[in-house]
């Protein structure tokens, strides 16, 4: 990693994640395989970011903790990249183990259960469909019909006001570690 850390990928350790290595590598991995418009990659980062603002604003008790495992859903890909849903399926069993693996390390080292318990993994996938729908209909060139027939259609008071903007990675990775950061001042 970038940090110097060595990650064992196939067994990955907390004291090996660094929060800078997940920033950066999440603020170039591209959602959509890279296929929205705009200047630049509408990144894991960037994602993740409106997948925690969403999760706070649909759970009004979510608690710092709570945001942060939401931050973090998808940190995993900051050494794996992103697969869209039918190409994890096809890989098989594996690649959920290996993302399984590095998600408890990634949630030990910042204070976190090793596993996400089911209804807060619930929620913030409700989250995660509404950034999809958001993500498909603002930078993917999906209808509004198409994205609630695969996402569902998302109450407008949640998502009023927000809006899609892609940003350099820079400024994004800065973000991120920024949010991460003050979660943690929160605990």
């Amino acid at each position: 990693m970038l940090s110097g850390r060595r990650l064992d990928l196939l067994d990955p350790t907390p004291v090996d994640i660094e929060i800078e290595d997940i920033a950066h590598g999440l603020a170039f991995v591209a959602r959509w395989n890279g296929q929205t418009h705009g200047d630049f990659a509408y990144s894991v980062a960037e994602h993740s970011l409106l997948v925690e603002e969403l999760y706070g604003r649909m759970y009004k008790s979510a608690t710092p903790k709570t945001r942060l495992t939401a931050l973090l859903h998808d940190a995993p890909e900051y050494v794996i990249g992103d697969m869209i849903s039918p190409v994890k399926a096809a890989v098989g069993p594996g690649y959920e183990t290996l993302d399984d693996r590095l998600m408890a390390a990634i949630h030990i080292r910042f204070g976190l259960p090793a596993e996400t318990p089911k209804r807060l993994k619930a929620h913030i996938k409700k989250a995660d469909k509404i950034s999809a729908w958001m993500e498909a209909t603002q930078i993917a060139g999906f209808s509004v019909p198409e994205a609630n027939k695969l996402f569902g259609v998302p109450d407008p008071k949640i998502i009023d006001g927000l809006s899609i903007h892609l940003r350099p990675p820079v400024e994004v990775r800065t973000d991120y570690t920024t949010r991460v950061e003050s979660l943690l001042a929160a605990f």
